[in-house]
């Protein structure tokens, strides 16, 4: 990942970080589904794909989606000038450091407790 998509992934990282809730989940296994449906649909949100809302978590992750995909374009104008492509490895490392930042590299040991 170049220099200039790292530095966006950050911001992104850091507009999570301080205004999403749903990356409080309390369990490895929920934050791991709800990164994965958030960040994907919000990918195919932001490439104008089309994005799945069969299941009640398609349609919980998608109500998040919609509203980070219109909150990154208000915040971050260089979003719109990417082309698609661009947007899909910039919404994979995101998604990659998302992942370490609310599971691997966690250290709260409830999101491993097997009784929790």
């Amino acid at each position: 990942m170049d220099d200039i998509i790292q530095e966006q992934v950050e911001q992104l990282v850091d507009y999570i970080m301080k205004w999403c809730l749903w990356q409080f989940n309390s369990r490895a296994w929920d934050r791991e589904d709800q990164n994965e449906g958030i960040l994907m649909k919000t990918m195919q949100i932001l490439c104008d794909e089309p994005v799945e809302r069969e299941t009640p978590s398609d349609k919980c992750y998608w109500v998040e989606a919609v509203i980070l995909a219109r909150d990154f374009k208000d915040n971050y104008p260089w979003l719109s000038k990417m082309e698609k492509n661009e947007i899909k490895i910039l919404m994979k490392g995101l998604k990659e450091q998302i992942d370490y930042l609310t599971i691997t590299g966690s250290l709260n040991k409830e999101l491993t407790n097997p009784v929790y």
